[in-house]
């Protein structure tokens, strides 16, 4: 039989006994040992802690950190790309909202220039117009003034007509005769003068 070293061999069980362990050996004790903590083992254990942590170092360092490397590496041109496409996109966008500003600057001048012209457009046409009306009032008035005058005149002779009948009339009644008309007429045109 082979026997492990730090492994004591057990006596086979007695007759009627069960085998309750499972060539699991006991210390100067009697108490059975954990294998990872038999000092016994330490070396080999060691190793194999050495080897498996170098192979994960290799495997680490020859695929797992290159790949990250390069997912890091695409993700910062990535984002690099994006930065510039934003800035030359802020950049359009100013230079669009300078020109929007400009075109309305000189729309806005344009539209005063426009209603300063119409302004002046009306009021000169006001102008010519009220002139044309002035002047149609004027002759209009002219035309009045002559007709009022030739209505008195004309009403003035028959108020002289009217003054010489009248006083005629007058004369007449107080005197009792007829009074000469030439007379009358001189009086009465004495009298208007």
């Amino acid at each position: 039989m082979f026997v492990t070293p730090g492994y004591a061999q057990e006596a086979a069980p007695a007759e009627g006994e069960t085998h309750t362990e499972t060539g699991a050996g006991h210390e100067a004790g009697g108490k059975p040992s954990f294998p990872p903590f038999d000092s016994s083992t330490f070396a080999s254990q060691i190793l194999w802690l050495a080897i498996t942590f170098g192979l994960f170092y290799l495997f680490l360092k020859k695929v797992v950190l290159p790949r990250i490397g390069g997912i890091l590496e695409v993700r910062r041109d990535r984002i690099a790309q994006d930065l510039d496409q934003a800035a030359l996109m802020k950049s359009e966008a100013d230079a669009a909202v300078a020109a929007y500003e400009q075109e309305l600057a000189e729309a806005k001048a344009k539209a005063n220039t426009i209603g300063q012209q119409a302004r002046d457009s009306a009021k000169a046409d006001a102008d010519v117009e009220r002139k044309k009306v002035e002047a149609a009032l004027e002759q209009k008035l002219g035309e009045a003034e002559a007709h009022i005058a030739s209505i008195k005149s004309s009403a003035m002779k028959e108020v002289g007509t009217i003054a010489e009948d009248t006083a005629a009339a007058i004369v007449q009644e107080l005197i009792g005769g007829k009074a000469d008309k030439a007379a009358v007429a001189a009086a009465v045109k004495a009298v208007r003068e």
